[in-house]
């Protein structure tokens, strides 16, 4: 029991890091923008976010650090395609390409370096509870505060006026254009909004998930993120159960090992992949569901006055 205790609890903090980056990527989607550079940036604020804390030793200024990163980036991708027009894909490649690329330059001088050790976090009284406690109540606050983001979204996406006009603006800019609405910063700044996330994630991977820095360690988990959105329709509900389900599928490979199912580790190493093509391939069976749930302009670019 104590083992699915503890797959239960690295199920949580796998599925954080998606969660975190899903949520910030339906953001800009609901903007009618596609980010294919979650990758890019997730690698540039964790480098960012592990070396503030190697120079801070706060876990928090590393989250702070990761977010500006993260919003930085972000920033120039929705300067190219929201007021130049250049292509989201092709634009939001080169930016994948990028911070894969910077994150490796600078990440060089911190390879051997160790974070502070910090104090262990639980939940008091409920963390001392058996079994329950070491699964669900010992984990960094972070994820505790992914679970009430996702739901405070929930409702400022569909109660809050803020939260209805940019949808509006990712089912109808010109609509919005003409009621008044600046649709090229309020798509800006769900981009910007979106990568801080995105670069909050990636902090996390570098600060807590595994506490260290190597090349390319946030390892396609941009990319599962990307597709999450689609998995979970747009819907942050959704897209919270989803990143727990690919966290534990993720986690599923070492709880296999660890109890000496005798299984190739390169076998278990794609499952999360799997996962992710399995999944998408059974969602495009309904290309009408995905029509009806996606918004309209997303990745189409916006012309004021055409």
């Amino acid at each position: 029991m104590e083992s699915y205790a503890l797959l239960i609890a690295a199920t949580l903090n796998a599925g954080t890091v998606l969660a975190i980056a899903s949520l910030g990527l339906l953001i800009n989607e609901k903007a009618g923008i596609v980010n294919l550079g979650a990758e890019g940036m997730m690698l540039c604020a964790a480098i960012a976010g592990f070396a503030a804390v190697v120079h801070t030793g706060s876990d928090w200024l590393g989250f702070a650090a990761g977010m500006g990163a993260g919003a930085l980036i972000a920033l120039v991708f929705g300067l190219l395609v929201i007021w130049l027009n250049t292509n989201q894909y092709a634009t939001g490649l080169a930016v994948s390409l990028f911070g894969a690329g910077f994150s490796a330059f600078a990440g060089i001088a911190y390879v051997q370096e160790k974070i502070p050790d910090r104090p262990s976090f639980q939940v008091p009284w409920l963390g001392d509870i058996p079994l329950v406690g070491p699964a669900l109540f010992r984990h960094h606050p972070l994820v505790y505060l992914t679970v009430l983001f996702a739901i405070g979204l929930i409702w400022w996406l569909d109660r809050s006026r803020a939260g209805l006009v940019l949808r509006s603006v990712g089912e109808s800019p010109e609509s919005a254009h003409a009621l008044g609405y600046p649709v090229r910063r309020i798509r800006l700044a769900a981009v910007v909004g979106g990568g801080a996330l995105c670069g909050l994630a990636g902090a996390y991977i570098s600060v807590v998930y595994t506490p260290l820095w190597v090349e390319g360690m946030v390892a396609g988990k941009g990319w599962i993120a990307l597709a999450l959105t689609t998995f979970a329709t747009w819907r942050p509900a959704r897209v919270l159960l989803g990143a727990y389900l690919f966290g534990g599928v993720t986690m599923l490979q070492f709880h296999l090992q660890g109890v000496g199912v005798e299984v190739p580790s390169q076998f278990l190493g794609m499952m999360p992949y799997v996962a992710t093509i399995f999944v998408l391939a059974l969602i495009s069976r309904n290309p009408q569901w995905i029509r009806a749930n996606m918004p309209a302009s997303i990745g189409k670019p916006f012309y004021p006055g055409a």
